[in-house]
């Protein structure tokens, strides 16, 4: 038998004997395998039950209802009604409620038959209470339990829901673990009594009826077929562990003839034991001839030792020459990066000299126009003075001409005309005025429009940086990897995956991604200005892999990429502390924490992290930097991003690089997107405001050049008219002149004076535009000044420039010496693979696979023997393997022609005898185990028949005694006998009237309502010895008389109230004689419809 059968037989039987539990889980009806001392206190009532109970029935369309809904108290319910109102339809929903058949209910065959006619669906809900230590799930279905069960024509289904209506369970599984917690058994009739049960039990006088009521209610009959299956069980497993042991015989024969079959093969082991000798012989004899062949080899391999020290001389040579050009590489590599910083800085103050040069050569400028217009106004007051003079020639000879009659004619045209040119004149010039103050009011208009779409436009520009910076942030708190090259870093780094196995070691990059910092909100500004530029950097192992990378790169469209060639293979640098600046502040490499040891080394080796201080303000920063010559210190960041560094004797302070962000290192991108979205709110509120003030500032303007059109057209028509007053004052004049021979001395002095006034004035223009000459010539000194200055630092950028292409060249042919230096070194490296060692490999892996035979071939011949046993034999040395080969073969040909009489060897045979030997063994100890156990499973059975049967008994006399108590109600005694063996249970009543104390053993002998009475006892007596949380009995009282029925009635209430659990009484009678009580609930049907 294999294992399999086996396991199958083991499962089989562990099946017949299980014996299932017959205690049930918590609360049970009765348990009549409990010990018999459960009957010694008869009159004890189990406490009052918080859970089970039914608190609310609801139908829809069942049977006679349409709509009904019944709230039950906790005690005892009293339901009646006419005939036709509908009450045994409640105990029929209860019961269809808990997953009763249809047939079950006696009312019906098939559930869809109590559909309301005419409706297609039906519903019954019932509401259980769910209180208390017994409480189902309380987590889950709270105080309380509501079961629904949905019928229509073709199915019905099943839902539980919690107290607040929500849906937990539609499985019928889910519906028995309510039942078997609360103990509900709707079939069992001390439970729910029907009304076709109630009338057949009371009305029927069978014996064999009342066992059966009997032996139902008190769980005998579930318990009595529950031993007679383990019986039958018990029954089978025996006959199967009968056939078991009967199936050993054959193979008992079997091992019979096994035995005697080798005790007939004995004598070709003589042979064999000939054949295993020459085994070991020939096993040794191969070990002891590849001991001589290694001796020989190793002579070989000494030999070719000797060539290596030469060749080796020569690859260590350019070793070393390898060493010096990569320390120079790295030297000149810091060089460039030193020489890259200075030349970012140099970018820097190129921008601020460039605007700055822009600013002056537009003041200059501006000084220059003011000096055009102050020139020309003293040009046009000169035009005056020559004008006045000339008048006065005029004058003088027109004068002369005319007579002394036209003279005082003359005279007064002339006054008249001198005032009509004077108040031209006035006129002329508050207009000139005006024009010069409208000229000057327009120029100041169109610099504040300037300067406020310069602001606009910065406040834009502002906005576009912060958005941009925004969306940077957005993307980078999604890839942490683009904060550090953006988009075309992920392009890069595709390409690099796609082209890995050019690479012999692959990139680290970009550093910033494999680097985080400590309090990095404080100090992300300062560290970004520090080693910000080595950041977006990537780092190779050589010249190769660079040049891998920049095709990458090329690739990916990311030019200008910084590549950092450094040693991977390097341990990371373990900085002393005496090389370290000696400040409590940190340094940028303390700051600066990452996983990998190279980018640590490139930060130190290439950036100089840790000579670089940091510092929280400007002050200290100072501090440390200039006043307290702290030595090992390079340089000092402040938190807000100043540098500051002293070259000798000159000290340096930089401010902060407005293009450098810090938000790549912070902790937290969220609270720079909400500052940033802020501040970008700020900048487009304040660029809506600047263009609300250039609308109003262009309006002015507008409004300004209307005024100044209509000044200057106004200046014209009076320019024009006092030209016309001017030409017909000198017409006067020369008129005057040519009458007079001499001009009148008031004219000609009020001309003086006026030529007088106009010299003055033109004096003090003079003096204002040698002022503004002044301010003219320091503009454009100042412009010069800066431009030089700008000259002279594009001519030491260009310097440095080409300094940095110089080192980047130098760079290259150190490249390329080491590159050539790599492949002298491969090349005597390859002479010393090829042709040195080549030999020499060939030679030791001949020994090695010489040696691995050997010592295969010595494992081998150990495991077949020792090498004592075959020196205690004499040895093999006389012999070499091919003749002991030869022997063995011979020896192996003579076994073979004897064992042809005997197909199987001796070995197997015997083997297969132990194996069937203790195979046999193995099953009769499995068969004697089951045997046991169906043994101790028979004890256990006949334990358990002998407790059932005396149990049994006593439930018979609790039964008798139960009945008594509640006959004594009426003065009636009674005896009832029950005989299992006939499965008969007869009721003996004797009446108190009856003077011959006759017993009456038929009920039938009794009248309607006394059978009745004594039943209905019977019934209570089988309540009172058994447990569920609710009953119900349904026309309970028929068949009595007025008197039986208020004597059953007060009987059945008092056991109700004390028995603890809830009780469902309906009846067609009338039950105002019950008593009231408020744990007694009455309930009236409405009378059936007509």
């Amino acid at each position: 038998m294999n294992r399999l059968q086996k396991a199958s037989l083991q499962a089989k039987l562990a099946q017949r004997l299980h014996l299932p539990a017959i205690v049930p889980k918590k609360r049970t009806l009765y348990n009549p395998m409990a010990d018999s001392r459960v009957f010694s206190n008869g009159g004890s009532r189990p406490t009052r039950l918080q859970a089970g109970i039914i608190s609310r029935i609801r139908v829809e369309n069942f049977m006679c209802h349409n709509n009904l809904e019944i709230e039950l108290g906790d005690w005892v319910n009293f339901i009646t009604g006419q005939n036709g109102s509908g009450k045994s339809a409640i105990l029929t929903a209860l019961c269809v409620a808990f997953g009763s058949r249809a047939r079950g209910t006696q009312r019906a065959n098939s559930l869809k038959d109590f559909i309301k006619t005419g409706c297609s669906s039906a519903l019954v809900q019932v509401e259980i209470k769910n209180h208390g230590e017994d409480a189902f799930k309380p987590e889950t279905y709270g105080d309380a339990i509501i079961v629904e069960r949905r019928i229509s024509e073709s199915t019905s289904s099943i839902t539980l829901k919690n107290w607040q209506g929500k849906k937990v369970g539609s499985r019928k599984e889910d519906l028995r673990e309510v039942i078997e917690h609360f103990n509900i058994d709707v079939e069992n009739p001390c439970v729910i009594m029907s009304q076709d049960k109630s009338r057949e039990f009371l009305h029927s006088g069978n014996a064999k009826d009342k066992f059966k009521f009997f032996f139902k209610a008190t769980l005998l009959q579930q318990v009595d077929d529950l031993l007679k299956g383990i019986e039958n069980q018990l029954y089978g497993a025996t006959e199967l562990v009968d056939n078991l042991e009967k199936s050993l015989r054959p193979i008992l024969k079997e091992l019979d003839e096994l035995q005697e079959k080798i005790k007939n093969m004995e004598f070709v082991e003589e042979i064999s034991q000939q054949v295993q000798l020459l085994k070991k012989k020939l096993a040794w004899s191969w070990v002891y001839d590849a001991d001589r062949k290694l001796d020989v080899q190793n002579k070989l391999i000494e030999k070719l030792k000797g060539r290596i020290p030469t060749c080796q001389a020569r690859i260590d040579q350019q070793q070393r020459k390898m060493e010096e050009l990569r320390d120079q590489l790295t030297k000149k590599k810091s060089q460039i990066a030193n020489m890259m910083e200075r030349t970012s800085e140099v970018r820097r103050m190129k921008e601020d000299l460039q605007h700055s040069l822009s600013m002056a050569t537009k003041e200059r400028l501006g000084l220059e126009g003011e000096q055009d217009r102050k020139t020309s106004r003293i040009q046009k007051m000169i035009q005056q003075v020559k004008l006045f003079e000339q008048q006065i020639h005029d004058i003088r000879e027109q004068h002369i001409r005319n007579t002394q009659a036209e003279e005082n004619e003359m005279e007064e045209r002339l006054k008249e005309l001198q005032v009509e040119v004077d108040e031209a004149n006035e006129i002329c010039q508050r207009l000139k005025d005006e024009e010069d103050a409208l000229t000057e009011s327009l120029a100041m208009a169109k610099d504040e429009i300037q300067k406020i779409a310069s602001q606009i436009e910065e406040t834009e520009r502002r906005h576009r940086d912060i958005s941009s910076h925004i969306r940077e942030l957005q993307m980078h708190q999604k890839n942490q990897v683009t904060a550090f090259g953006g988009g075309r870093v992920i392009s890069l780094l595709q390409a690099i995956e796609r082209h890995q196995h050019r690479f012999k070691r692959p990139p680290i990059g970009p550093i910033g991604a494999h680097v985080n910092l400590e309090h990095g909100d404080m100090w992300s500004i300062a560290i970004e200005n520090a080693v910000g530029r080595l950041l977006n950097a990537f780092i190779v192992t050589d010249h190769k892999d660079s040049l891998v990378l920049r095709a990458c790169a090329r690739e990916a469209n990311y030019n200008h990429l910084q590549i950092i060639i450094y040693d991977f293979s390097r341990s990371r640098l373990n900085i002393p502390t005496h090389m370290l600046p000696q400040t409590n502040h940190p340094t940028a490499f303390s700051i600066i924490q990452s996983d990998n040891p190279t980018v640590l080394n490139v930060l130190v080796d290439v950036g100089n992290a840790e000579r670089q201080v940091l510092v929280r303000d400007y002050d200290v920063g100072k501090t440390v930097a200039f006043d307290q010559r702290i030595s090992n210190l390079k340089e000092v960041y402040t938190s807000d991003g100043y540098k500051m560094f002293s070259r000798g004797s000159a000290q340096t302070i930089l401010p902060p690089n407005k293009n450098v962000r810090g938000g790549r290192l912070s902790g937290s991108y969220d609270n720079q997107i909400k500052n940033l979205e802020k501040d970008a709110l700020k900048a487009k509120e304040h660029a809506q405001q600047g263009r609300g003030i250039k609308r109003n500032k262009e309006e002015e303007l507008s409004n300004l050049q209307d005024k100044l059109h209509n000044a200057k057209r106004r200046r014209i028509n009076a320019e024009r008219e006092l030209r016309s007053k001017e030409f017909e004052l000198q017409d006067v004049k020369k008129s005057i002149s040519a009458e007079a021979s001499s001009a009148p001395e008031s004219t000609v002095d009020e001309l003086h004076q006026e030529i007088s006034r106009l010299q003055c004035a033109i004096q003090e223009k003079e003096d204002l535009l040698e002022k503004l000459q002044m301010r003219v010539n320091e503009a454009g000194n100042k412009a010069k000044d800066l431009k030089v200055s700008f000259e002279n630092l594009c001519e030491s950028a260009k310097t440095e420039i080409d300094a940095l292409a110089e080192a980047e060249r130098m760079l290259m042919m150190i490249e390329k010496d080491l590159h050539d230096a790599e492949a002298e070194k491969k090349h005597f490296e390859n002479v010393m693979s090829t042709r040195v060692l080549s030999d020499l490999n060939n030679a030791e892996a001949e020994y090695r696979e010489l040696e691995h035979n050997c010592k295969e071939n010595r494992r081998k011949a150990s495991i077949i023997c020792p090498e004592s046993e075959i020196e205690a034999l004499g040895g093999c040395s006389e012999s070499n393997p091919e003749q002991l080969s030869a022997q063995l073969s011979r020896m192996n040909q003579r076994l073979q022609r004897e064992s042809q009489r005997f197909p199987e060897s001796i070995e197997d045979l015997r083997m297969l005898y132990q194996k069937k030997e203790r195979k046999i063994l193995r099953k009769r100890q499995n068969y004697k185990a089951f045997r046991d156990k169906l043994e101790a499973c028979q004890k256990a059975l006949v334990l358990r028949w002998s407790k059932f049967q005396r149990n049994a008994t006593l439930l018979k006399r609790q039964l008798t005694w139960q009945f008594n108590g509640h006959l004594r109600r009426k003065g009636i005694s009674g005896q009832i006998k029950v005989s299992y063996e006939e499965q008969t249970l007869s009721i003996e009543v004797k009446m108190p009237q009856d003077a011959s104390s006759s017993i009456v053993r038929d009920t039938r002998g009794l009248s309607g309502g006394e059978r009745s009475f004594s039943t209905l006892c019977f019934a209570l007596a089988l309540h009172e010895m058994t447990e569920a949380p609710f009953r119900a009995m349904d026309e309970f009282d028929v068949f009595m008389d007025a008197v039986s029925r208020k004597i059953s009635l007060d009987a059945i209430v008092d056991f109700a109230l004390a028995q603890g659990s809830q009780w469902i009484f309906i009846t067609p009678h009338d039950i105002s004689m019950v008593k009231n009580d408020e744990k007694i609930k009455k309930q009236q049907m409405a009378a059936p419809r007509g």
